[in-house]
């Protein structure tokens, strides 16, 4: 039987403010995305929506922002509640935190994103080693999937800075036309649903996704400690009939120093009776059942309350 904290709810909803100590209520949560276009703002629509299956009254509002490293500092200064961060920024930030008082935590899991470039399929480029010298669009300037990015073609004997032409965007969703229109020659990007995958997917011709090279794998892992081997299976997307070996990071909900912990209670509890409507809105919905933080991050990041509920599940001794 769950703890008693997770059967606390509010019943008012959360008047929006840049300020969440000064407008927030019980209940009521401030969730920072990333730029519109982005694997982001559709995972927190969709969880959104999914957790007003379980969970009517409980108010989520979402916030657009830069990305990650822009996330972080908006959980430090208390302008959200929550945020979704990629795992390199997590890590960094997480590793800074004092072992004792008020700070960042992690709440639940977001999804390990198999990372992976993609080209027209009838571009001539078929591998990493192909991007040197061409145009890549790597993310935006504050999000961790850039970081991603560059820890793969470093990895992978590329300089991200001068051994190809980097793109850094302002809006996510910038990259995939640029592809198509040919002002890039490939793209980087994380997720089996993230938007740009889908776009040149269904593009007139297709696409082609690859990951590194298999003995480049082992030095990326070596250099990314967020980051794990991912297996993209077959035909996820539209032409890609064989499976793609890569490596991903995990993406976390991250709570502000000082939130309120039966609030954090009600958001785990409603995330984990939420799976079963997330996976149906979101590609790897799955992968946020918060007993893949057992594994995902050691125990001492994680939120009182999210540490209590894995406890009750029997998850963590």
């Amino acid at each position: 039987m769950l703890r008693r904290s997770f059967l606390i709810a509010a019943t008012a909803t959360l008047v929006p403010s840049e300020r969440v100590r000064s407008a927030g209520t019980p209940g009521g949560l401030v969730l920072a995305t990333a730029t519109p276009g982005g694997s982001f703002p559709a995972f927190g629509q969709a969880l959104v929506e999914a957790l007003r299956t379980v969970d009517p009254a409980l108010s989520i509002a979402l916030r657009p922002s830069k990305g990650s490293a822009e996330n972080v500092g908006l959980l430090k200064g208390g302008s959200v509640d929550l945020a979704l961060v990629q795992g390199d920024y997590a890590y960094d930030a997480l590793r800074a935190e004092p072992e004792a008082g008020p700070r960042i935590t992690v709440v639940a899991p977001v999804n390990a994103s198999p990372g992976l470039f993609v080209v027209p399929a009838a571009s001539p480029i078929h591998g990493v080693p192909d991007l040197r010298g061409r145009r890549v669009v790597l993310g935006t300037h504050a999000s961790g999937l850039t970081v991603m990015g560059r820890t793969v073609l470093t990895g992978s004997g590329i300089d991200p800075d001068h051994g190809i032409e980097p793109i850094l965007l302002d809006r996510a969703g910038d990259g995939a036309v640029m592809v198509q229109d040919g002002r890039a020659a490939a793209l980087w990007g994380a997720g089996l649903g993230w938007p740009g995958f889908r776009t040149l997917a269904e593009a007139p011709g297709g696409a082609r996704f690859f990951g590194p090279a298999p003995d480049a794998i082992d030095r990326i892992l070596a250099r990314g400690t967020s980051l794990r081997r991912r297996t993209v299976p077959a035909d996820v997307f539209a032409g890609q009939h064989a499976p793609i070996e890569t490596v991903g990071s995990w993406s976390f909900v991250l709570a502000r120093p000082g939130i309120d912990g039966a609030r954090v209670a009600r958001f785990v509890a409603a995330l984990a009776r939420s799976q079963a409507s997330l996976a149906q809105r979101d590609p790897q919905g799955g992968d946020s059942d918060p007993r893949n933080l057992v594994e995902a991050v050691p125990r001492g990041w994680l939120h009182p309350a999210s540490a209590a509920y894995l406890r009750d599940i029997g998850a963590l001794p």
